[in-house]
């Protein structure tokens, strides 16, 4: 039995068919029930993630709080008059980044001289730092020569020119 060019054609053709038509068959929703689970998964990953989100932030809320700048509540007349240092002085900090701290109630250079390590991680976070640019840029120890009216030595170590006060 010969089977001519055509009557090959229509097998392939027929078997092609048949392939398909069974593959369309045997998932029976299988691949819906996969997409399914897989859109289930997503979701539940989403909601841990905001979980954790929500966690974080509520701990640096709290943190914030935690975090009373010292001296505020004794200010004295001789400081009420000098409410605000220039941060910009500090070498690391940014306009913005200014901005920042004075929201975070951080006023002078004594404060952030005094920050604790938890406080630093804090501010780091809220200002979008990579963790320990606080304590590599040494902004506790150029506020603690700025807040003592070091000028030159300021400038000296951090390559800034000195200002007169």
């Amino acid at each position: 039995m010969t089977f001519t060019p055509n009557e090959i054609a229509l097998l392939v053709i027929a078997l092609l068919i048949g392939l398909l038509l069974g593959l369309i068959m045997s998932g029976r929703g299988k691949y819906k029930r996969y997409w399914r689970d897989e859109q289930l998964a997503h979701a539940q990953a989403v909601k841990d993630r905001d979980a954790r989100l929500t966690a974080a932030q509520e701990r640096i809320a709290e943190l914030e709080r935690q975090s009373v700048p010292p001296r505020s509540a004794t200010l004295g007349t001789a400081e009420s008059t000098h409410e605000r240092d220039d941060f910009s002085r500090i070498r690391g900090i940014t306009p913005q980044d200014e901005i920042a701290l004075n929201q975070a109630g951080y006023h002078r250079y004594d404060q952030i001289a005094a920050i604790s390590s938890e406080q630093e991680a804090a501010l780091e976070t809220r200002l979008g730092l990579r963790s320990g640019v606080i304590s590599r840029e040494e902004w506790r120890k150029q506020a603690r020569l700025l807040d003592a009216r070091q000028d030159h030595e300021h400038a000296r170590l951090y390559d800034q020119r000195a200002t007169p006060v």
